[in-house]
């Protein structure tokens, strides 16, 4: 067991939040330590969208979200699948959920958003320079499109929500969009273009870019499964791993959908779903497209990348232990085709991965409460890798005691009570 000292810092989880995290405490001073059973960036944090999106602030639950559902879950094709067995657990957190869309609760919940997410695009223009892969991240519009001529409403609710936090956009009809995106279906009608975003063409390198960043400066990633989080009687804390065990002063938890099992034999629940996404690779494209492109009428983004062009979304509740289903990823080669008909759909990749979503999309980012330096950074649902920076550098600034220019509260464990 390592030697605890207040200088020594323990980051629970490799993903992109935890690399993010670790580079951040350690520009700190403190002695990092990462654990993970995986390598870098090689679960959740691998099979993303590759979406850098600083302007997102709309929440997954919205008003009248509900009137949907029943469509989507007849749609075998359809954005949403429940498998029904699960259906009694997620009850509770359905619940949060729904009420976190009420009208009168969605300016802060659109503000805290913002507040984790608008930096990341220089955060991680920052963080790669120097390395040799500046170009992982590129700048970028983000295209919102839909085969309706009325499907870019930029006055309803969630449009409104960006307006309101400056969101440069602006309505462009299918004709100019397919100006800037030339492999986009005639069948697109209408369109929204959000400007200053960024989008990266490997998420699962760029995870490990920044580790070995991280490794260069001293921060270590041993592999090793957390079993338990043990308060110390002097203070800190011992992690039970397997067949092992190592003691810090600060701990960080950052483990994605798998936070909230280290938090339970504490005493700490938390609301969280494994919100499951799959992905699409199609190896051999035929096609480069130099924006991000989310699919309005069948909820799904599309990006070109390193290993092709990946397909990506759905929202599937199953429990975080669950086999995939990997019906959900084949999905994709139907509506990938309807967007772009040039795509060559031979040869693909399929992958799930597992989104930590709280009720309301605002991430939980602080100190546990009742648990003096342990801090905690999940929860970011669909935008872990737009909020990994940030998260960052909010949890490195609590663990110094530097002040934040941010409201902590709307990050809390305990916002939605016992």
């Amino acid at each position: 067991m390592t030697e605890d000292k207040s200088s020594d810092a323990i980051v629970i989880g490799a993903g992109i939040v935890g690399i993010c995290t670790a580079l951040a405490l350690r520009e700190k001073g403190f002695a990092v330590t990462v654990l993970d059973r995986l390598g870098p960036a090689e679960a959740t944090s691998h099979g993303n969208a590759g979406v850098v999106s600083p302007w997102s602030c709309v929440p997954q639950s919205m008003p009248g979200l509900w009137k949907s559902v029943p469509k989507w879950l007849l749609d075998p094709a359809g954005p949403l699948t429940v498998r029904w067995a699960y259906m009694p657990r997620m009850l509770p957190w359905l619940g949060k959920f729904l009420g976190a869309g009420a009208l009168d609760r969605l300016p802060a919940i659109a503000d805290a958003m913002l507040a984790v997410n608008r930096p990341s695009l220089d955060m991680y223009h920052q963080l790669l320079a120097g390395s040799g892969d500046e170009t992982l991240v590129k700048d970028c519009y983000y295209l919102h499109v839909s085969r309706h001529a009325d499907g870019a409403d930029t006055n309803d609710l969630a449009w409104r929500l960006r307006r309101e936090r400056g969101v440069p956009f602006e309505a462009v009809s299918g004709d100019v969009v397919r100006e800037i995106e030339p492999a986009l279906s005639p069948d697109i009608k209408s369109a929204v273009l959000i400007r200053q975003q960024g989008r990266t063409l490997n998420p699962g390198r760029l995870g490990k870019v920044l580790a070995a960043k991280a490794q260069a400066m001293g921060v270590s990633f041993p592999l090793a499964e957390v079993r338990g989080i043990v308060p110390l009687p002097d203070g800190g804390y011992r992690i039970d791993t397997e067949g092992d065990s190592h003691a810090a002063g600060t701990v960080v938890l950052a483990a994605g959908a798998w936070s909230v099992q280290l938090l339970e034999p504490l005493g700490v629940r938390v609301p969280l779903e494994a919100e499951r996404g799959y992905h699409l690779i199609f190896k051999d494209p035929g096609i480069t497209l130099s924006h991000s492109i989310l699919d309005a009428d069948n909820k799904f983004v599309t990006s070109s990348m390193e290993m092709g062009v990946r397909s990506a979304g759905t929202a599937e509740f199953a429990g975080i232990d669950a086999a995939p289903d990997y019906r959900r990823a084949q999905v994709f080669v139907g509506h990938s085709k309807s967007l772009l008909p040039a795509l060559n759909t031979e040869g693909t990749v399929e992958w799930m991965g597992r989104r930590p979503s709280p009720p309301d999309s605002v991430p939980y980012i602080g100190e546990v409460p009742g648990y003096p330096r342990l801090f905690h950074g999940f929860g970011h649902g669909h935008l872990g890798l737009t909020g990994a920076p940030m998260t960052g550098r909010m949890v490195a600034a609590l663990a110094t005691d530097e002040p934040l220019n941010i409201d902590m509260k709307p990050y809390r464990l305990d916002r939605f009570g016992g």
